[in-house]
């Protein structure tokens, strides 16, 4: 997905959306790693059968990101 379909197709909630802002504007994350870390976040809330993305799905995304960069 490109930055143009993942705002089509990943529909945060509100708390979701202030969270992933707050968080990535923190981190520095650049607009190609929240880009990452929201298409994640999207697979975690079709694997658990939810319609938008949470803020469970997203935190989820990040963690498995920050995970990654320590291995």
């Amino acid at each position: 997905m490109q930055g143009q379909e993942i705002d089509q197709f990943v529909l945060l909630d509100e708390a979701a959306a202030r969270f992933l802002n707050t968080a990535a504007t923190r981190l520095g994350w650049s607009a190609r790693s929240t880009h990452r870390a929201l298409k994640v976040a999207r697979t975690i809330a079709d694997l658990a059968g939810a319609r938008t993305t949470q803020v469970t799905h997203v935190a989820e995304a990040m963690q498995y990101r920050r995970a990654l960069k320590t291995v």
